[in-house]
Parts: C-alpha cells; structure tokens; sequence
C-alpha cells in the first residue's frame, strides 16, 4: 500500500511539474520505481484539453487500414469532444459532447450525396451528458449525477418539454465520472458507473458497478460489482446476454493488468480493486480480501493493457460480411501509462458457440508510431449497415462501409465550431482586470507553468495557443472543473476557476 500511495503522490507531481526532466526515458516517457510508466506526451495533451485538427482524405487513406472490401471515410467534423453514439429510429447520429454541455443531431444522407444533410444542436445546458438511448418516444441521457430522460420525436428530430431528471444522486467526480445508460431487452434501465480513483477501496457501493432501473428510474439495484470502469455494453443478437469493456487499473508496468470484455451475469464480481484479470491478488489491495479474489470472474476476453476500451456495440446488419454477424465491434481509446503507445484502434471481436474468441484489427492506423491522429470513443451500427466511429481527439465521426472502392463523400460540410466573438466580449474590463490576477496568482500556486511554458519543466510541453477557438468561457470553466484523467481536478471554486479561465484567454488568447 506504501508503494501504490508514494508513486501516486509521484505521478501527480510530476504531471504538475517538478523539475524532473532527467527521469524521461528515451521514448518521452516517465519511468516510476516498479516499473511504473507515463507517457508525457498524451498526459500533456490531458492537461491541455484540447482536440488537434481532423486528418484531411488524403492523410486517411495513406494512414486508415482496414479489412479488404471496407473504407473509411470523414463523416463530420468540429463535433466538440465527441463522445457517445445513438442512431435515431429515423437514421440520424446523435453524439454527446460532455465538456461542451450538450448533444447534437448529425442528419441521415437522405440525398444521397455521400455527406450528412447536416448538423444542429439538439439540446444544451445539460451536465455532461455522456451516455445515451432512446425507448417508447423518451431519449435517455445520462449525466453527471443524474439520469435524465426528455421527450424526443426522431422522425421530426423535436424535442419536447424539458429534460427531467428521473434518477439523481449518482456516484459524481473522480477518475471515472462518466455515465453509460442503455434500456435492456428486458425493458430496464441500465446505468454504468466508474470507479472514483485508479485503485481503492470506495465508500459508496455504486462505485465501479453497474446498475437496474425501471424505465422511470425507480427501483434501482446494483446488479454487479468489480467494474473499474465498463464504459460500453451491449446485449449480444442472438444470446441476449450482456457484455461490457472494463479498464484495467494503472501503475502497474506497461502490460498488466489487461483491460477486459466481460459477461455481465447478475450478482456477480469482476475483481476490481481487489484483483486483476484472470482473477491475480493486486499487488496493493487483493491481501485485503481474498475471498473476493477468489470469487473474481474472469472476463471472456482480456485486452492489451492500457487500450482503453470504450465504447461496444454487437454487429446484427447484412451490410459486411457473414464473419462480422454478432461480432462485437470494440473502440480502443489508447494508452497513457506504457513507454511504447498502443490502442488509438477499433477492434472486432469474434465469439464462437464453446465460449471462445478472437480479436481482430479492424481499423488501424489512428497512431502511427508516436504520431497519433485520433482517439476511437464509441462505436454505432448504421441504418444501412455501416459502422459509425467517434473520435474526441479530433472532435469527428467517421464512416465505415463495406463493397464501395472508395468513399463517395465530398470535403465534409458537417463543421460544427463556428467564429464568434472572444469568449470574453461580454466580460466588462474592470472585471477582467480584477481576475487576471487572481488568475495568475491560482496559475502560480498549481505550477501551470511546468506543463505549458516551454522550459518551465519536463519537455515536451503542450502549449495553450488558440483557447477562444476551442472553448469559451462556460466550457473552460466546465473542463477546470472535471479535467481529461490522468490531469487532476485542482481544489478550485466556481469563482476561481473563472478567474484562471479569464486569465488563461488574456494571456493565450
């Protein structure tokens, strides 16, 4: 326990910076004692927050590969922080956007012009909205704290009324503060939650579980326990049964533990914090209780570690081939925590009829060496059969198809981010004034320096150019509040991290 608390204490300092540069090894790495590994380079961009601009056609098909027979193609862009997928009964896209507070609605191709008719905004001012689904004319969404629901026509695209909120009290913050909400074949709500922390022993029970609802968020059970984080579920077409990603914890070498694919049974436990896939003690917390060792379930499926699986969904369409019916289509977010980087992928898992399966590489070439171009977050069955990706890296959504020689679409027109004002033309100068230098005085006191000013500390640094182009105020103040892991939420207030974000768009515009 010693060892996990000290290298914790040494993990944030260095992501804050102390001076440690001699500690990089040559990969751009930081190596720990027992053989700990940070990859400086994907935490600097955590700590940044920002996305890099999507790959132009040409940059995809020299980088994308896929499977002989399929292509990819740009489907929309400028999508802030794109997150989770839901295909309308009407076979348009919605995608959340977390940071930005809200969802937007990508139309079907219904001219057939290989593009979206377009893209609107479709709701805003929730509170992260992450997950989501729709059932019997309610769109579900799951939020911080809360599960909401709101009525939604998809053939009109309208919403109607105000969301409201039918489950409140969720499990907030921490490492793991996302919420998955499905409605189960069996007509229930199911809620994923995540895990406060990398490793501990959590005082709420929700903690690193998933959950059962009626559709009118009463009567909520845990159903099953040890999920550090099951990011994505789906019921599988045939079997029905439940399958779920899980993140394995960090901290513990560059290739263990391995993340996971489980079948979700009722009652049961997946081992975290106490142990790791197959059903390994942790070095830090099994001594505590063996017994939960001992009844751990292994997963059906172990992952590379550190791929990050997010989103899942179950192939059931007639579009590709027969390989891929009731395959599990997996996307891998990518790794912080290992010296050489790997996921930055989706994957197509193959399940056979004894319980066995095999991953295959279904569409690579996001990360090419230490070059990466975008981050898979979820993954979404089409109306015409094609395999929809989002990508919170570059904020876009790509389309894969099967049997076309190459992607019909033209320069994608879908570009959601427009010009507008500075973020703080509203800001009257007194009042910047006054925050800028309690801004820069909380800069100074968190060592902001050391990770974005070349030279304050380990290289490489992510400078913060071009804020107003990514942010505005509420939504700077919105990411300070709730950072991309591994980057820690500083002990602000709502006044103060307005004071930093005002003085963050003075000084880097």
């Amino acid at each position: 326990m010693f060892k996990f608390i000290l290298a914790s204490i040494l993990v944030v300092f260095l992501v804050l910076g102390g001076g440690v540069a001699w500690l990089l090894n040559e990969d751009g790495a930081i190596e720990l004692p027992g053989g700990m590994v940070v990859d400086v380079l994907m935490v600097r961009h955590a700590l940044a927050g920002g996305e890099i601009e999507s790959m132009e056609k040409a940059e995809i098909q020299d980088r994308i590969q896929l499977p002989p027979g399929f292509s990819l193609q740009l489907w929309a862009v400028g999508v802030p922080n794109a997150r989770m997928l839901l295909v309308t009964q009407a076979g348009d896209l919605l995608v959340t956007s977390p940071r930005a507070d809200s969802i937007r609605l990508i139309e079907r191709d219904r001219d057939e012009d290989g593009s979206p008719d377009g893209v609107s905004l479709l709701l805003a001012g929730l509170d992260r909205p992450h997950g989501l689904d729709w059932h019997d004319g309610w769109l579900y969404i799951g939020e911080g704290d809360a599960i909401s629901r709101v009525r939604f026509d998809p053939e009109s695209r309208a919403i109607s009324g105000e969301p409201e909120r039918i489950i409140t009290g969720l499990p907030n913050g921490g490492n793991h503060w996302t919420k998955t909400v499905r409605v189960g074949p069996d007509e229930k709500l199911y809620v994923s939650i995540g895990s406060s922390c990398n490793v501990c022993e959590e005082e709420d029970e929700r903690r690193a579980s998933m959950m059962r609802f009626d559709l009118d968020g009463s009567n909520g059970e845990i159903i099953a326990t040890g999920l550090r984080n099951s990011v994505g579920f789906d019921w599988h077409p045939v079997t029905g049964k439940l399958f779920a990603t899980d993140n394995g914890r960090d901290l513990l070498g560059d290739d263990f533990p391995p993340c996971e694919i489980n079948q979700v049974e009722e009652g049961g436990f997946y081992g975290w914090p106490y142990a790791n896939a197959p059903k390994i003690a942790d070095p830090d917390l099994g001594a505590l209780a063996p017994e939960k060792v001992a009844m751990t379930i292994p997963p059906v499926h172990n992952l590379p570690a550190h791929t990050a699986p997010l989103g899942m969904a179950f192939y059931d369409e007639g579009a590709f081939p027969q390989e891929y019916q009731n395959a599990a289509f997996v996307a891998l977010h990518g790794s912080w925590n290992r010296r050489k980087k790997q996921g930055y992928e989706v994957l197509a898992i193959h399940f056979d009829d004894e319980g066995g399966s095999r991953a295959e590489k279904f569409v690579t070439g996001f990360q090419v060496g230490d070059d990466v171009r975008g981050r898979p977050v979820d993954v979404a069955v089409g109306p015409e059969g094609e395999l929809f990706i989002s990508d919170d890296y570059t904020g876009s959504i790509y389309r894969v198809v099967y049997g076309e020689s190459a992607p019909r679409s033209k320069t994608p027109s879908s570009r959601v981010k427009t010009a507008s004002s500075h973020p703080l033309a509203r800001v009257p100068q007194e009042d910047r004034e006054y925050a800028f230098k309690e801004g820069q005085a909380l800069w100074q006191k968190f060592e902001c320096a050391s990770c974005h000013v070349e030279g304050k500390g380990p290289e490489p640094i992510h400078a913060l150019a071009s804020l107003s182009s990514r942010y505005d105020l509420s939504t700077l103040e919105r990411f300070l509040l709730v950072p991309q892991p591994p980057m820690p939420a500083f002990p602000m207030s709502d006044e103060d991290r307005r004071k930093l974000s005002i003085y963050l768009f003075t000084r880097f515009n």
